[in-house]
C-alpha cells in the first residue's frame, strides 16, 4: 500500500468521525452556552444545572439524526473494505 492511499484512508477517516460527531457536538455547544448566559443573568452558578439538558439535545440530535449517521458510516465501511480489497488483489506483474 503506497504512502499516499494510507494518507488518503486517515484523511477520509477523520472528515467522517468530524462528520459524524459534528452535529451532536455542535448542539451541545449551543446548549451549554445558552444555559451559561441564563445562569450569568439570573447569577445561579451551578455546575450541575448544564449537564441534564446538554444529555438531553446530544441525545436527541443521535436520535434525530440516527438513520443519515448509519447511513453515512455503512457508506464509508463499504468504501473502505472495498479499497482495502483492491489493495490485496494481485498486480499482474508477477509481484505479490
Amino acid at each position: 500500500m503506497a504512502d499516499l492511499d494510507l494518507l488518503s484512508l486517515t484523511r477520509d477517516a477523520v472528515m467522517m468521525i468530524v462528520k459524524v460527531s459534528g452535529p451532536a457536538l455542535l448542539l451541545g455547544l449551543v446548549v451549554g452556552t445558552v444555559i451559561a448566559l441564563v445562569q450569568a443573568i439570573i447569577q445561579v452558578n451551578e455546575m450541575t444545572l448544564t449537564f441534564v439538558p446538554k444529555l438531553a439535545a446530544i441525545l436527541f440530535s443521535v436520535i434525530l439524526l440516527g438513520p443519515w449517521l448509519g447511513a453515512e458510516l455503512v457508506g464509508y465501511g463499504q468504501v473502505t473494505f472495498g479499497r482495502l480489497a483492491a489493495y490485496g488483489q494481485p498486480s499482474g506483474d508477477g509481484r505479490p
